[in-house]
């Protein structure tokens, strides 16, 4: 997938960019979604998709917190603990919906890379996609693409 930087934005409420994602957010907090700010999503967009994901976590590939598609393009927010209103797909553990921060104790700061897309025509995605299925799929349909990335450490 090529890298497709355009006017499409994402931001928190909660963290600024490169900031600490508050406790409420992670696994041993309150373990909700945070809420996010989606912005300039270009007209010709089908759908959004978001993926959160954590290179640093130690584990091949990094850990997915959360694997969320089928968001309209007319979205222009998600709100703290949303998500269920969209097609969501297994995250690290293997299970759909989010699942906060939680690296391991004394493991340092690790970076949550909170990924937005928008897609283009294409085929529906089927449900049920993990992260890397998700990517695969929509390689070719990615019209703009950007990141909100926090962080955490226990």
């Amino acid at each position: 997938m090529s890298l497709k930087i355009g006017t499409l934005s994402i931001s928190s409420s909660a963290f600024e960019q490169h900031g600490k994602i508050p406790k409420p957010y992670a696994m041993d907090g309150g373990n909700k979604s945070p809420p996010l700010a989606l912005k300039g999503v270009p007209g010709e967009a089908k759908q959004l998709a978001l993926v959160c994901h954590d290179p640093d976590a130690p584990l091949p590939g990094g850990f997915t917190h959360w694997v969320v598609y089928g968001i309209p393009p007319s979205t222009s927010s998600i709100p703290e603990g949303g998500g269920a209103g969209f097609v969501q797909g297994p995250n690290g553990m293997g299970k759909p919906g989010y699942i906060g921060p939680a690296p391991p104790q004394g493991h340092g700061v690790h970076h949550y890379y909170f990924w937005l897309y928008a897609l283009g025509d294409g085929p529906e995605l089927r449900p049920g996609l993990n992260r890397e299925a998700l990517l695969d799929a929509i390689g070719d349909r990615v019209i703009a693409q950007a990141r909100l990335v926090g962080t955490y450490e226990r």
